[in-house]
């Protein structure tokens, strides 16, 4: 194994450009080669040069459509992509975690000392003990290591920066005191446990298993337990699909409209919150299998509920939501297996995004934040995306041209759009004009998720 000096030269002599074009495309070698290296003598500076390192990669994810569903046992699509939080790595022998990110204060955790409320709750220690005490929980080792990482994930970009880096400490731990036997689903499940139970944000499964797995993935959540019951949890189903985008001509965008994911914890907790209230007035733990049938003939006896124990018109919307949205991934998936897709049609899929788009604004109702109204970047980021292709008149046949919606959690960042790969550059020209140079980011679905790429 190559110490820091020895794995910066190994790099600038053009020997990791195969898999950095694998990981970034090709027209991002040069700049990764200076990135990983600048990240090699970061680490050198904290912990010495002379310590031998591996190397670690964790990609961001995309939702593709299901949005809000993994936490009530539904389906989801969705896809690792080109940007990711990258790791350069000692171990030690001390069972102390040091690591350091880039832009933050360091962290240090022990690995086999950290209850959850050791650390605090919203924190990167926490999430760091929360991954430790995931893999002791399920017998799994656990040891120590110096890190150094960085990220090109943007934090509160809806892409999943947390759910990569929880996913880049399970990996780190798997590969240096498990040698690599640690599924990626599993690994997702121990993520989401660090999340759930130290981190304190009730998220679903769906990040930390694009992350981990990789591709263009169908997840089916129907048979994985609740929040943080790592003990009795079940993996998802997972399907690995061969669609790419670009093959088909198209360009996965995501603008990022600057707001802030701070101060948007209740917004996030109360969409599951609300659904599951919904799915008791059924005897029902989650909305899944619920009909849309069943829900509406209950509506006037739903809504004639008054106190605390009422579930609201809100709550019934978003469960409607659930159960359209989890039938049209379904649908997708069989789209994106088409002879029509394979042909380049890509009217049905790009209808399916459109759809689950205008669902999420208007039942889930995710896309601003009720205790900030006026600020609504991702419904101004929607409506310019719909102004763009009408002023440049392409969408008017009888097929869909582009398609656009929330992407991620919702409330505040980001949206996704599938636009015409020939319009890509205009779009983001635009996009860019409006919320500042930077902001439209073209992505590349990654075929691989989480991995170690020491040696390769």
């Amino acid at each position: 194994m190559k110490n820091t000096l020895e794995t910066i030269k190994f790099i600038s002599n053009g020997a990791y450009d195969g898999v950095f074009a694998d990981l970034y495309g090709a027209e991002k070698v040069a700049e990764q080669r200076a990135r990983w290296i600048t990240a090699l003598e970061s680490f050198g500076r904290l912990y010495g040069e002379n310590r031998a390192v591996r190397l670690f990669s964790s990609p961001g994810r995309s939702e593709i459509l299901g949005n809000h569903t993994d936490h009530n046992h539904g389906c989801v699509l969705a896809a690792a992509v080109n940007l990711d939080t990258i790791a350069v790595v000692g171990q030690n022998d001390d069972d102390t975690i040091r690591l350091k990110s880039e832009g933050f204060d360091g962290d240090i955790v022990k690995a086999k000392d950290n209850a959850p409320g050791k650390y605090l709750q919203l924190s990167s220690a926490s999430l760091i003990a929360g991954v430790c005490g995931g893999l002791s929980e399920r017998g799994h080792m656990t040891g120590g290591f110096d890190a150094y990482t960085t990220s090109s994930v943007l934090k509160g970009s809806g892409l999943s920066s947390s759910a990569a880096f929880e996913v880049l400490v399970g990996s780190i731990q798997n590969e240096l005191y498990n040698d690599g036997k640690i599924s990626a689903p599993e690994l997702a499940m121990i993520a989401q446990y660090a999340e759930n139970v130290y981190f304190g944000k009730p998220c679903g499964l769906m990040d930390q298993t694009a992350c981990a797995v990789g591709g263009f993935v169908a997840i089916d959540f129907a048979e994985t337990s609740g929040h943080g019951q790592i003990a009795d949890a079940v993996s998802p189903k997972i399907k690995k699909l061969t669609f790419n985008p670009e093959d088909a001509g198209y360009t996965l965008c995501i603008v990022n409209t600057g707001g802030s994911h701070a101060d948007l914890n209740e917004d996030y907790a109360s969409i599951p919150r609300e659904m599951k209230a919904v799915a008791a007035k059924f005897g029902r733990g989650a909305l899944r299998g619920l009909t849309a049938e069943e829900l509406i003939a209950r509506i006037p006896e739903l809504r004639a509920e008054v106190g605390k124990d009422a579930v609201g018109d809100r709550a019934i919307l978003r469960a409607l939501h659930f159960i359209a949205e989890n039938e049209r991934v379904s649908a997708q998936v069989e789209v994106l297996q088409s002879e029509a897709l394979k042909n380049g049609d890509m009217d049905a899929f790009l209808s399916g995004v459109d759809a689950s788009g205008r669902s999420s604004f208007e039942f889930l109702q995710n896309v601003f934040t009720v205790n900030a109204p006026r600020e609504q970047g991702l419904s101004l980021a929607l409506a310019l995306t719909d102004e763009y292709f009408a002023v440049k008149g392409i969408n008017n046949s009888d097929k869909r041209i582009y398609a656009c919606r929330v992407h991620g959690g919702g409330f505040a960042g980001t949206i996704q759009a599938f636009v015409p790969s020939v319009e890509a550059a205009g779009y983001a020209a635009f996009m860019d004009g409006i919320f500042g140079e930077g902001a439209c980011i073209p992505l590349r679905i990654r075929r691989d998720g989480v991995r170690e790429i020491t040696g390769v």
